[in-house]
């Protein structure tokens, strides 16, 4: 996952339109480090197209605050420039990946 450095290079991310994984993590939380790997390789596997970036919550307050995120890890996605959908805390990875597979793929035609 690409670091993000600050709120205008978010939104440019967000506003190709490409899909975008965006993960909310602290450096002081031992379950963002733990489910981190796990996300990014399954997307990896199983969405190719997808821009991953992750958020330090800790260092960078100004995006957080931007997407109202108020708990980590959180993890934000967009299809077309839009939120599709987040997911936080405790979460199945497997359920994850099956719940991105519809909107992918009917993005994906």
């Amino acid at each position: 996952m690409k670091q993000i450095e600050n709120l205008t290079q978010t939104l440019k991310y967000i506003n190709t339109g490409n899909p975008v994984l965006i993960y909310f993590s602290g450096e002081n939380c031992p379950v963002c480090k733990v489910l981190k790997p796990k996300i990014e390789e399954e997307v990896k596997k199983n969405f190719p197209l997808f821009e991953t970036y992750e958020v330090k919550t800790d260092i960078h307050k100004e995006i957080t605050s931007h997407f109202t995120v108020f708990s980590i890890p959180t993890i934000l996605v967009f299809f077309d420039k839009k939120e599709f959908f987040r997911k936080g805390r405790n979460m199945s990875v497997p359920l994850f990946i099956q719940e991105l597979k519809r909107p992918y793929n009917l993005m994906e035609k």
